[in-house]
């Protein structure tokens, strides 16, 4: 079988590897959250971050990910598909735009005045 997981357990295992870098990198983001505050309620297939929707729309004018944002009626956020249709090397390859999309709207993000 030379070290490779196929069938129902490989499919698994690529969706829950997916989750697991998407994690460690919310861990190690301040900015960052999952929707599902419980860890056992997290979908390891529709990965649903908090978010502004407008970094859906920075990813998707710079090519680097189409129809990313929440549905219509759910809060901010993005919806990464996580399934194993999905390489990790991809996810991790995505995370760092969403921090450049975030400093994008950070730094564009126009001053309060003051009251």
């Amino acid at each position: 079988m030379g070290g490779k997981r196929g069938g129902l357990d490989g499919l698994i295992g690529r969706s829950e590897a997916n989750l697991a870098a998407v994690a460690r990198w919310v861990e190690r983001t301040p900015w960052a959250d999952f929707l599902a505050e419980d860890p056992a309620t997290r979908s390891c297939t529709s990965i649903c971050l908090k978010a502004s929707k407008e970094i859906a729309g920075l990813l998707e004018k710079e090519g680097v990910a189409y129809d990313i944002a929440s549905y219509r009626d759910a809060p901010a956020g993005l919806r990464i598909w996580g399934g194993a249709t999905v390489e990790t090397a991809d996810i991790e390859a995505l995370l760092p735009w969403l921090d450049w999309a975030h400093a994008v709207m950070t730094t564009t993000a126009q001053p309060k005045a003051a009251e």
